[in-house]
């Protein structure tokens, strides 16, 4: 099997790639422009035998060259995207327009390519806020609050319109928060993890009550996880037999909100965090307190998370400790942790 990835060496992608290298003999191709957060420290691990990665710009078409030397592909999985809430609310057209670019491109290049199954990663943020005890659905109505989760969107209806119109086995996911080791520091895990460090105060977005977000984590080996056990145990659903494509919802197994988040970081380090809670809606306009998904099909499905989050949370903490680089510190500030 040959399966083409895109956003090889983001931070998620990277997981991908290690998942697959111990899970399967798959030759993987890699498509990365290290334009936003990919970084080729993050390759290091790969097999130089079986994964190949290549430079692509995907704000505009695969040149026939590239789509040669990728030759035939039996899976498409399209990670590749800007994430950051924070970054979609300060710069939204460029944003959006990247988002929408590359699912276009993978989805014209897909036309070509005529995989057996076209994953198309979405967030659980397209459904946008989940009130107390509410848990969404697959295909329950859409209501993105942010430029980050509309752009999620439009590159959902863009894969459903190339699933119906031309017949490309589109599959479309939505997950949850994801942690593990090599993400970016703008992310809450990572950003946590060096303030406490530093000693400096951890923002956490709460409503005007003091009450703050929550999210189901899961770390990136377990949705790598379940990509795999999509592709190797279900078939895409296809028009006209059904009139939407398949959608999985891949949820982590624990409901935190961030404070205890935040405290469960500091007691692996040993350490009392301080934290500055920090009224959502003023610091971050489109924020939604609560995100929730119902992962109950593709549990009754069959597939189960290989990772625990307490453990694996632990496990990020300590990598980060050890690889210092990763935070933006240096062997000396966190030598007292060793």
């Amino acid at each position: 099997m040959r399966v083409l990835l895109t956003g090889i060496a983001g931070f998620i992608g990277s997981h991908v790639v290690e998942h697959l290298q111990a899970n399967t003999d798959w030759e993987i191709i890699g498509l990365a422009s290290f334009r936003h957060r990919g970084d080729s420290e993050r390759t290091e691990s790969f097999d130089p035998d079986r994964v190949t990665i290549h430079y692509a710009d995907l704000r505009g078409d695969l040149s026939p060259t590239l789509v040669s030397r990728i030759g035939p592909v039996d899976y498409i999985l399209n990670l590749a995207a800007e994430s950051h809430v924070d970054r979609s609310i300060t710069e939204p057209r460029p944003f959006i327009e990247n988002n929408v670019s590359a699912a276009i491109t993978m989805l014209e290049y897909a036309r070509i390519a005529k995989p057996r199954a076209f994953i198309q990663v979405s967030t659980d943020e397209v459904y946008g806020p989940a009130a107390p005890g509410q848990y969404h659905a697959e295909w329950e109505p859409i209501i993105p609050s942010n430029p980050y989760s509309a752009s999620k969107v439009a590159q959902e209806a863009i894969a459903t319109s190339y699933w119906r119109t031309f017949g490309v086995p589109v599959v479309i996911t939505n997950n949850m928060n994801v942690i593990g080791e090599r993400q970016d520091t703008e992310k809450i895990v990572p950003k946590a993890i060096r303030s406490i460090i530093t000693g400096e105060p951890v923002p956490i977005h709460a409503d005007a009550s003091g009450n703050p977000g929550s999210r189901f984590y899961l770390h990136a080996r377990n949705i790598a996880d379940a990509w795999l056990w999509l592709l190797t145990n279900t078939a895409p659903e296809m028009y006209p037999h059904v009139g939407r494509p398949s959608r999985w919802n891949i949820v982590g197994e624990e409901e935190l909100d961030n404070l205890t988040l935040v405290r469960m970081i500091g007691d692996v380090l040993g350490t009392e965090p301080k934290v500055e809670l920090v009224d959502f809606h003023n610091a971050r306009p489109g924020h939604d307190r609560r995100y929730a998904l119902d992962g109950r099909k593709i549990h009754e499905a069959g597939w189960r998370p290989p990772v625990n989050l307490r453990d694996s949370l632990a496990k990020t903490v300590w990598w980060s400790v050890a690889n210092p680089e990763w935070l933006g510190l240096t062997d000396a500030d966190v030598r007292h942790l060793r």
